[in-house]
């Protein structure tokens, strides 16, 4: 088969029916896809069957005969038991927790595995432990031999790499176990700071510091959060009124701008450059640039350079004059005065010794002494944050004073422990009494009261459970009794760690040894001189060990006493700064009051300010456009003007028919207004209109002409020029139409300066009333600090600064007195110095500057004069080189002639393009001449083949009538011959005519 199957089909005899063919063997060796059987064949003895596959195995059958075949074997069933119905049913197992049989198979073989290796475990915990015996064992006998014996313990290590190597695979599965739990680390950790963040960041501790050798002690501020409210004020405290006078001012100064014209100058733009790149560009080629090209780039390179220095001269002139411009525009007037300086000078004369308060009726609050709810708020929020500032840098001070009373408590420890083993080796009679380790009070660590750890935790729990058994019965929860079983069990005292007792062994040991050398040895003087320096060295360092615990303590004690003096300050500080809080509020409160009112002015003061800047930007625009009406309608006029100029022009001198031109050019101007006032009232039907204009024509000139003197303008009168009266009838239709725009022009003028004025008049009445509402907001300003003023204020006094006193006692009644603070007063009367003191450097100064003056004025004059002779000099030197008075700066902006340049490199351009054009045709010509020559030399040679062929062809006519003539002789004796010879002749004779007549057309 294909597949590599074989088939064996059973056959009786001869029958190859289709019903023997039902039944055969199958059978299926070689590979399906490449195993296609190749070969099949029997055996000599027909008892094996060969086949060959391509998949290059032999498989080899046994044929078997019919005797051989095994005979069907049937199964036997056997007959049922006899008594089944009578037996009991097992029952199904209905837990869902119990085992299945492979489950409880898995499991049996699971501990059979756990036992056996259980048992391998104690089998080498038992050789461990006999090994830690017996290293112990060994340690033991080492501290037993004399000490210039005994072994080193790094000797006992046979090799150090396996310790390094045994360290190394602990730190790595170290390691590894982190990575495992790094992630279940993080998440228990970021639970953690969820907890602390909702429940201990917003604790705060109170921390108290004691003194070690006192009673005196120093506690921290308790903080408050501030007021969200306070601190978003703080952020966004614009003042309103702050914005408006900004604006107010900022228009006043764009009035003052409009007022000064400055001048613009333009500087030019030079485009020759520009040009000049372009065509450098373009004559830049890739091929090899010819001598002639590179002179032309030169050459216009030259000229740029010449255009570019043009155009920096001239830059320079111009900076130079705008430099002049600012400078002279800049100079002040002969009576100028600086606004500012007037403005200070007129205040300090209208204020000098003046000293008004607040509650005066005539004190005028500056724009910086106004109060309002934002600025209020604002400064309640700084207040308030100055004071968590400071008491926030106190509670840092005594944070750093506990972290420094726990330092020192650490470094007596260490003291306390060196002292103690130096006075190990002392007499009981040297001892000096130890001094005490202080101690943490509670109150200096607070923070440790949320602290835990696994001893805290496992007594809670127990106190957790003993409060579970006091409400649960006796008998109690087997699991929580499992539970503390596990944890509070401690290990067997024979369990412990057999390297611990060995090295406790070997202390007991070496103490033993030396108490046993020390009883055993006698000391000789040597070693007595030495214990006795030892003694000594030992007395001496106790005392000085005693001595700087003392000091350690003696320190802390007084740097506590310096900050709790510092905070006594501090807290007389907190206490002022609370009642100005307190001040400040009470302000709010009035400020709350009397803001809506505030509100209105200021929101009236801004709706004024923002009409006036939207009159005074369309009275703006309104005088843009009557300047842009006015210079139209001076066009008009100067049009109208010159209409009539061309028309005196064209009449001429003593012109007859002027009057009735004239007429003529003056006729429509009644007419038209006619029809313009008919068109009006006509206006409703515009078809009509355009039908009915002809007729109204010639009515309105029919009614126009029964005014006046009577005269048809449509027939020239004898002697008239046609020519003329058509130019005039032109002329008086541009009349018309001039002044027809005249008049509109003029009636939007006045219409636009009629709204000027009505909002000129508008500004005026809104700046009256902004004025207003300025002087009530001031009246206002001042009422409200009035009834700011009206506030009782806490002012802390001591005995020493009160110097009001009446017959040598203290007043009752303060109300007419004023408070100073030390600072303010030694400030005035330090002031009074200054003042006379800068008094007498102004004066100085005044008469310094007076001085210079006088001097700037002389050497101005003297400037002035050598000008002048210096401009003489100038232009004599001119006349007398020139002849005439020279402008250097126009001669150096104008020293290249560019259009001229310009034309001397085009002209070159086109020279050289002319010359490459006329060495093309000189190439062409020769090229041309060279063919000329070829084809005469052709033809000649062609000619004189022609002639060579027409002396064969006179030869052969000869030859030929020779030919005929001896024809006749012996015409009898060969014919044929020459009947043959006569026909070579001919066809000779043809071709040759042929290739004449060929070589003729050739020619």
């Amino acid at each position: 088969m294909q597949d590599g199957s074989l088939r064996a089909y059973p056959l009786n005899g001869k029958d190859v029916s289709e019903d023997a063919l039902k039944n055969f063997w199958y059978l299926n060796v070689h590979d399906n896809d490449y195993g296609q059987i190749r070969g099949i064949c029997c055996s000599h003895d027909d008892g094996c069957l060969l086949t060959c596959g391509g998949d290059g195995n032999i498989f080899t059958f046994d044929m078997w005969s019919e005797e051989e075949l095994p005979k069907e074997l049937k199964v036997t069933i056997p007959p049922p038991r006899s008594g089944l119905e009578k037996e009991k049913a097992t029952e199904d197992i209905k837990d869902p927790d119990a085992y299945t049989i492979e489950e409880y198979k898995q499991k049996e073989e699971h501990e059979r595995k756990m036992k056996e290796a259980e048992e391998k475990k104690n089998k080498k915990r038992e050789e461990l432990s006999a090994l830690r015996h017996e290293f112990a064992f060994l340690l033991q006998k080492n501290q037993e031999l004399p000490k210039h014996m005994q072994l080193h313990r790094e000797e006992f290590e046979m090799d150090r790499r396996i310790l390094e190597e045994l360290n190394r695979q602990k730190l790595q599965r170290i390691q590894l176990i982190q990575k495992k739990l790094a992630w279940e680390h993080e998440k228990q950790f970021i639970g953690l700071q969820k907890l602390q963040t909702q429940f201990q960041d917003f604790l705060e501790f109170a921390l108290t510091v004691h003194a070690i050798q006192s009673n005196h002690q120093i506690s921290t501020y308790s903080l408050l959060a501030l007021s969200e409210k306070y601190a978003k004020d703080k952020k966004h405290g614009d003042n309103k009124w702050a914005v408006l006078k900004e604006k107010w001012t900022a228009l006043k100064q764009a009035e003052q701008e409009e007022q000064v014209g400055i001048p613009r100058e333009k500087t030019p733009v030079h485009r020759e450059s520009v040009v000049f790149e372009n065509e450098t560009e373009k004559l830049r080629t890739p091929e090899v640039r010819k001598p002639t090209t590179r002179y032309i780039e030169s050459k216009r390179e030259k000229i740029r350079r010449i255009v570019e220095k043009y155009d920096a001269l001239k830059a320079k002139i111009m900076k130079r004059r705008a430099e002049w411009h600012e400078l002279y525009k800049s100079k002040p007037r002969e009576n100028y005065e600086n606004p500012k300086d007037a403005e200070e000078i007129k205040e300090a004369q209208e204020t000098i010794g003046c000293y008004r308060l607040k509650t005066a009726s005539d004190y005028v609050l500056t724009e910086h002494e106004r109060m309002n709810t934002e600025k209020k708020m604002m400064q309640l929020a700084s207040l308030e944050e100055l004071i968590r500032k400071a008491k926030m840098d106190m509670n840092k001070e005594i944070v750093s004073l506990r972290d420094l009373k726990v330092s020192i408590i650490d470094e007596i420890k260490g003291l306390v422990k060196e002292l103690k083993s130096i006075q190990a080796s002392l007499d009981l009679s040297e001892h000096l009494p130890i001094p005490l380790i202080p101690q943490l009070h509670p109150d200096e660590v607070p923070e440790k009261k949320i602290e835990y750890n696994s001893d805290v935790l496992l007594k809670f729990k127990e106190e957790q459970e003993a409060r579970a058994k006091l409400k649960e019965p006796l008998e109690g929860c087997p699991s929580s009794r499992a539970f503390r079983h596990v944890f509070f069990q401690t290990p067997p005292v024979g369990e412990s760690d057999p390297m611990a007792q060995a090295e406790d062994a070997s202390a007991e040991v070496t103490e033993e040894q030396k108490a046993f050398e020390m009883e055993k040895a006698e000391p000789t003087e040597m070693e007595l001189e030495i214990l006795k320096r030892e003694k000594i060295k030992n007395l001496y360092l106790q005392k000085t060990l005693i001595k700087k615990i003392n000091t350690l303590v003696i320190n802390f004690d007084a740097e506590l006493r310096l900050l709790r003096h510092k905070k006594l300050k501090m807290d007389v500080q907190m206490k002022s700064a609370d009642l100005c809080c307190i001040t400040c509020c009470e302000e709010l409160l009035i400020l709350k009051k009397l803001e809506i009112h505030e509100n209105l002015l200021e929101e009236q003061t801004c709706a004024l300010i923002n009409e006036e800047e939207e009159i005074r930007s369309k009275l703006k625009s309104y005088l843009a456009q009557l300047e842009d009406r006015k210079s139209e309608i001076v066009m008009l006029q100067e049009r109208e003007k010159a209409l009539y100029a061309s028309f005196q022009a064209s009449l001429g001198e003593n012109n007859e028919f002027a009057d009735f031109l004239t007429d003529i050019l003056k006729k429509e101007v009644g007419c038209v207004e006619k029809k313009e006032v008919g068109r009006e009232a006509d206006e409703e039907n515009e078809n009509e209109e355009e039908d009915d204009e002809k007729p109204d024509l010639k009515t309105d000139e029919e009614n126009c002409g029964s005014e006046g003197v009577v005269f048809d303008d449509s027939v020239c009168p004898e002697g008239c020029n046609e020519d003329l009266l058509l130019n005039t009838i032109q002329l008086r239709q541009q009349r018309i139409g001039i002044e027809k725009a005249l008049a509109e022009q003029k009636k939007v003028a006045a219409d636009l300066e009629k709204e000027y004025n009505a909002l000129a008049q508008k500004a005026k009445e809104v700046e009256t009333s902004l004025d207003t509402t300025n002087r009530e907001l001031e009246a206002f300003q001042w009422e409200k600090l009035q009834r700011l003023n009206e506030l009782d204020v806490v002012v802390p006094l001591r005995l020493h600064q009160v110097q009001c006193l009446v017959d040598g006692e203290m007043p009752c009644d303060f109300s007419q007195t004023l408070v100073f603070t030390n600072q303010s007063l030694q400030y005035l009367q330090k002031r009074i110095v200054d003042l006379r003191n800068e008094k007498i450097i102004q004066t100085e100064l005044h008469k310094k500057a007076r001085e210079q003056h006088k001097q700037l004025l002389q050497d101005k004059k003297e400037m002035e004069t050598e000008i002048q002779r210096l401009e003489e000099r100038c232009n004599h030197l001119m006349m007398e080189k020139f002849g005439r008075l020279v402008d250097f700066e126009a001669v150096q902006a104008h020293s290249v002639n560019i259009p001229m340049e310009q034309m001397k490199v085009r002209i070159m351009e086109k020279e050289y393009e002319h010359f490459v054009e006329l060495r093309e045709w000189e190439e062409r010509i020769v090229a041309l001449q060279h063919q000329l020559t070829k084809l005469t030399r052709e033809n000649t040679s062609k000619l004189h083949q022609l002639n060579r062929f027409c002396h064969e062809k006179h030869q052969l006519e000869t030859e030929l009538e020779s030919l005929t003539t001896d024809l006749g002789r012996g015409l009898q004796g060969t014919p044929s011959s020459d009947i043959k010879e006569t026909a070579r002749l001919e066809s000779r004779l043809k071709h040759m005519t042929r290739d004449v007549a060929f070589l003729k057309e050739e020619i």
